[in-house]
């Protein structure tokens, strides 16, 4: 049992198993869970093997003693430009796999990457995760491309292209000069995640908080099922813009990447959380939630009665959801389907 102490009010609450209490201002507690995804992360170092630049594209690279980075890429490359595939690596154990296949020797440079690497599988990797050297940072952009065909010289020349598939491409982070021995450590990109579950109800502790722990369980499955890693936090707080308002702005100045609420979406007299959402928005992004309306409020008319919001604070990606669970699954349904695409254009990366 804690002390919860909101507008004046004292009650005790049994806490839900898992929960902590956490102080967020001298009036009140709130009860947050952390909720960490099933992943480990070992220091993982790639080995350069080789640096590699074309002065034009669809062409072989030829090796160079080392490269230097800029804001745009490898200068003097042809693929340097301000976009987000600057630079190309190919890990050697694509490049033999392929060698087998091809049944020849294939050297550093014949599939136009950049960089090769020794140490573990690239395309393993993510959007926005990080390669970090002792000169240079760089950050995955995309994995694989397209592939042209017979318009491409390298695979006239190679009889295939394993860019396409196991390549991956990035953009200059931090400038500097790379050669063959210097070594590259991979930092995953660890997505945060914070749900807050609005109900006074469940603040006080009288009905446990199914909700949260849901919306907790879906996007972190979302994520992870993407390879990416990923840290949720759930609050539970009543149905109130003062602390709802407190948590958005803890929110955006600890740079979360995600903020999904649950409940407070009705037209109730204590339903304020689109209110008070939207008033912190950057940019609005109504598509999302006019569609979700449309589509089940044509068979259940009570869902067009959700007032629930989208939109962008900062770089936090923001929606304010219904509290039933089943429009939680519905609402998510529809969601994750665009975050994706949402955080490459939020971040300036071409995925079409």
């Amino acid at each position: 049992m804690i002390r919860v102490i909101s507008k004046g009010y004292d009650y005790n609450v049994r806490v839900p198993y898992g929960y902590i209490k956490h102080q967020t201002s001298e009036t009140y507690l709130r009860i947050q869970k952390v909720v960490r995804s099933s992943w480990k992360y070992k220091r993982m170092k790639l080995k350069v093997l080789a640096t590699s630049l074309s002065e034009k594209k669809g062409t072989i690279k030829r090796v160079q003693p080392f490269i230097e980075l800029n804001k745009n890429g490898v200068e003097g490359d042809a693929h340097a430009g301000s976009w987000h595939r600057q630079v190309s690596l190919l890990g050697k154990e694509s490049i033999d796999k392929f060698s087998l296949e091809a049944n020849r020797n294939i050297a550093f440079g014949e599939f136009a990457e950049n960089i090769a690497t020794l140490g573990f599988p690239l395309y393993d990797m993510r959007p926005f995760d990080r390669l970090v050297g002792e000169h240079v940072e760089l950050e995955v952009t995309q994995i694989g491309k397209k592939c042209h065909g017979e318009n491409c010289q390298i695979f006239r020349e190679v009889g295939n292209c394993v860019m396409p598939k196991e390549g991956i491409f990035a953009r200059v982070l931090r400038n500097g000069k790379l050669q063959e021995g210097d070594k590259l450590e991979y930092v995953p990109r660890v997505w945060k995640i914070r749900i807050i579950t609005l109900s006074d109800r469940a603040s006080r502790g009288e009905y446990e908080d199914k909700s949260g722990p849901l919306l907790a369980k879906l996007t972190s499955d979302h994520f992870t099922s993407n390879k990416r890693k990923v840290e949720v936090i759930i609050d539970i707080i009543p149905d109130s813009k003062e602390q709802l308002s407190v948590l958005i702005e803890e929110s955006k100045k600890q740079n979360y990447d995600l903020l999904i609420t649950t409940g407070g979406t009705g037209i109730g007299a204590r339903d304020i959380t689109p209110d008070v959402v939207k008033s912190y928005f950057d940019k609005e992004i109504p598509g999302i939630m006019e569609h979700i309306r449309t589509k089940y409020g044509a068979n259940i008319p009570n869902a067009l009665l959700s007032r629930g919001v989208a939109g962008l604070i900062g770089n936090m990606l923001t929606f304010t959801l219904p509290g039933s669970p089943k429009a939680i699954k519905e609402y998510c349904d529809e969601i994750f389907k665009i975050l994706d695409h949402g955080y490459l254009m939020l971040y300036g990366i071409d995925g079409h």
